[in-house]
């Protein structure tokens, strides 16, 4: 895996990463997706799907490819490996490196793998080393549960400092933003808070703007 070299360049500024909420219909959740992109710099996008059928799957994710697609970010599905292809997405993201192992043959090389809910950091070392596109600290768990934020910083500043691959932080709430900025991440995801606020496009415009490093900042 390689290693960031020792005398680097400063680094650009971290980007967004936008989580949805699970979305069961498009209709109305199209317009507040493209508020929230047209506010910030947004690299990604990470699709969680309610459940339903499969074709109703698939139309869901094709309705909002164009939305997501159009600005030049990437749209990731939330598992859900076998849709990607069928439905446009650009990718797929991973809970748990028996997953990630488990989806390589079906997405790689011609899509964007993730991988979160990295336990240890052997998890995300042999995650990155089996060809993840980025790693992903501090998401919460099926229950909600999540590692101190103390510790996500921590994680976040180890992979930074030695690893080339990517890094997401995850912003459990608006205050920890800069922060992981700070940390080192090179996207800070925003999640289910942000669907909460009611001008979804104020909040992404103030987290971009948090996201702005001393380095980088005008």
């Amino acid at each position: 895996m390689a290693t960031r070299p020792k005398k680097a360049e400063p680094r650009p500024a971290p980007r967004l990463y936008l989580i949805t909420p699970p979305v069961a219909e498009t209709a109305a959740f199209s317009p507040r997706l493209a508020a929230a992109l047209s506010a910030g710099d947004v690299a990604a996008v990470l699709l969680r799907l309610a459940d339903g059928d499969e074709r109703g799957l698939i139309n869901r994710v094709k309705a909002l490819c164009p939305v997501v697609q159009g600005t030049g970010a990437a749209l990731l599905l939330d598992a859900h490996v076998d849709l990607v292809a069928r439905a446009g997405a650009d990718g797929a993201h991973l809970t748990g490196l028996e997953a990630f192992s488990g989806a390589l043959d079906r997405l790689k090389p011609e899509r964007i793998m993730g991988a979160g809910g990295l336990t240890s950091r052997h998890d995300a070392m042999t995650a990155a080393e089996a060809g993840a596109d980025y790693v992903m600290f501090g998401e919460p768990d099926a229950s909600g549960a999540r590692p101190s934020f103390a510790a996500v910083e921590e994680r976040v500043a180890w992979w930074a400092e030695v690893f080339e691959i990517p890094c997401v932080g995850y912003a459990a709430a608006p205050d920890e933003v800069a922060l992981l900025a700070k940390a080192g991440a090179d996207f800070v995801a925003l999640g289910d808070w942000l669907w909460r606020e009611p001008d979804v496009a104020a909040a992404v415009a103030l987290a971009a703007r948090q996201l702005r490093l001393p380095e980088t900042a005008a």
